[in-house]
C-alpha cells in the first residue's frame, strides 16, 4: 500500500477520529515510526485493543514501522484517562506476568523482521535508573500546571479527585514519546480518542526538549449501535487469549453482532479488502435472514486471532447446540470449546466409576440425571425416537458405558430439537 493511502485507508475503516496537521505530508516524504502503548492491568489484551492493534497493523502493511509499547512503568501508576476512580495498583510480579502475557500476544500481529520490522519495547527499562529529581528537573520544567490541568483526564476528575500519581501520569506518558524519538526516531503516537491529551503532551515535549515535530493520531472509542459497551458478553470481557475466552465464546460473540454493527466492526477488525466488505453488506441487504456480514465477521476473526483449528472447532461446537452434528464431530471438538458451549445447559455430576458397567438408558435419563421426571415419561420419550446420547437416537434397550464418554468426560443427552442435559463423569 502506498504512503499516501494509509490515511484514507484508515479513515474508511473508521480508525480514524483525529491527527495533528502536516501528517499526510510527513508520510509522504517517506516511512515513519508510530508506536502505541498497552495498559498490563491483565494477563491478557481484549478486544478493545484491537483498535490501536489494527492501527499499528495498518501502520506496517503502508511501509512504516510500528513500535508496541507495554506499560511496565506507566502500570505502576494507572492511566487516568476515562477513569472517574482510582486504579487499583499492582503487584510487581502479577505486572511483570501480565507484560510476558501481552507482549506475546502483539507478537503475532506485527511482523519483526524485514526493513520495517516491528518491535516490543517496555518503558520500565528507561524508567528503572530515572531518578525522582532527575525527571521533575529535566522533565516537569517543560510543562506548566496550567497545561496539565487543561487535559480533559484532568478535568474530569477535578470534582472526585484525583491522586499526584495519576495527575503526574500524562507527563510519564509523554516522556515516552520523548525517549523512543530519541532512540528509534519515533514521531507518531496512536491511541483511542481518550488518549489525545497524553499524546499531544508528548508531542508538546519533544517540541520543548529535541526542537522536533511529531503527531497525534487518535481512534474513535468504539461503541455497539444500541448503546451497550463494545468489547463485553455476558460473562465480561472478550479476551484474546483462548483459555479466558474460547475460541467458541469468541466466535460466538460477533456471530451475534447486531446488523447495524456487522459491516462497520469488518472494516475495523479485519484486512479484508472494501471490494469484499461492499459485497457481503449487499448480499446482507438483499437476504438479512441469512447474516452474511455476521458470518463472515467471526469467521474471519476467529481465524486470525486463534488460527484455522480453533475456527473449525468453534464452528463445530455451535453446530452442538445450534445445528446439526455427529458424535465424531463432538468427539473432534477442543475440551475448552465443550465446556463452554455446555455451560449454559442443565448438568450434573456423577461418579466416573459408575461408568466401569454399562448402565440403562432410562436410569440415565431420571434417577442417575434427573433429566426427566419418570421412568415412564422416559420410556414414552424414548419410544417417540425422540431421546438422542451424544448425538445419535438411541432405543428403550441401549447401554451407556465408558466408550461413550465424550473426551472421556462428557454425554450430551438430548429430547427433542431443544432440550439438552450435559452429564459430567469426575474423580478417577
Amino acid at each position: 500500500m502506498p504512503e499516501m493511502d494509509l490515511i484514507a485507508e484508515l479513515r474508511w475503516r473508521g480508525l480514524l477520529h483525529d491527527m495533528m496537521p502536516g501528517l499526510p505530508e510527513a508520510l509522504a516524504e517517506g516511512p515513519m515510526t508510530a508506536y502505541v502503548g498497552f495498559d498490563p492491568t491483565a494477563d491478557s489484551l481484549h478486544i478493545g485493543n484491537l483498535v490501536p492493534i489494527m492501527m499499528l497493523v495498518h501502520w506496517q502493511r503502508a511501509g512504516n514501522r510500528p513500535i508496541a509499547l507495554v506499560g511496565g512503568a506507566t502500570g505502576r501508576v494507572g492511566d487516568p484517562s476515562g477513569k472517574t476512580v482510582e486504579r487499583q495498583l499492582l503487584s510487581e510480579d502479577v505486572l511483570a506476568h501480565n507484560l510476558a502475557c501481552q507482549k506475546k500476544q502483539l507478537e503475532r500481529f506485527l511482523q519483526f523482521d524485514g526493513p520495517n520490522a516491528a518491535q516490543v519495547v517496555n518503558n520500565y527499562d528507561w524508567f528503572e535508573g530515572f531518578k525522582f529529581l532527575d525527571f521533575i528537573r529535566d522533565v516537569g520544567k517543560h510543562i506548566s500546571i496550567n497545561y496539565m490541568l487543561s487535559k480533559d483526564s484532568v478535568k474530569n476528575r477535578m470534582e472526585s479527585g484525583m491522586s499526584f500519581a495519576e495527575f503526574s501520569y500524562q507527563l510519564i506518558q509523554g516522556y515516552d514519546f520523548v525517549h523512543l524519538y530519541r532512540q528509534h526516531g519515533c514521531r507518531v503516537q496512536m491511541g483511542g480518542s481518550d488518549q489525545w491529551g497524553n499524546i499531544t503532551t508528548g508531542t508538546e515535549l519533544i517540541r520543548r526538549m529535541q526542537g522536533g515535530q511529531a503527531y497525534a493520531v487518535t481512534a474513535p472509542l468504539v461503541t455497539k449501535a444500541d448503546g451497550s459497551k463494545f468489547g463485553k458478553s455476558e460473562g465480561g470481557n472478550v479476551w484474546l487469549d483462548p483459555a479466558k475466552t474460547s475460541p467458541y465464546r469468541f466466535y460466538q460473540y460477533w456471530l451475534n453482532t447486531a446488523d447495524a454493527d456487522a459491516g462497520r466492526f469488518l472494516r475495523m477488525f479485519t484486512l479484508l479488502d472494501q471490494t469484499t466488505i461492499v459485497a457481503a453488506e449487499a448480499e446482507q441487504s438483499l437476504d438479512p435472514g441469512k447474516r452474511p456480514l455476521q458470518t463472515l465477521l467471526a469467521e474471519t476473526l476467529t481465524q486470525y486471532i486463534h488460527g484455522t483449528g480453533a475456527l473449525q472447532s468453534a464452528q463445530k461446537a455451535s453446530a452442538v447446540l445450534f445445528g446439526r452434528a455427529s458424535r465424531a464431530d463432538l468427539q473432534s471438538i477442543a475440551k475448552s470449546d465443550l465446556q463452554a458451549v455446555f455451560e449454559g445447559v442443565p448438568q450434573c455430576e456423577v461418579p466416573r466409576g459408575l461408568f466401569a458397567q454399562p448402565q440403562s438408558i432410562i436410569d440415565l435419563l431420571t434417577d442417575l440425571t434427573g433429566f426427566l421426571p419418570s421412568k415412564g415419561e422416559a420410556r414414552r420419550a424414548l419410544t417417540e425416537q425422540s431421546i438422542s446420547v451424544n448425538k445419535e437416537k438411541v432405543q428403550e434397550n441401549a447401554q451407556i458405558g465408558q466408550d461413550d464418554l465424550i473426551q472421556g468426560d462428557f454425554l450430551l443427552l438430548q429430547r427433542g430439537k431443544k432440550q439438552y442435559f450435559v452429564l459430567r463423569a469426575v474423580g478417577s
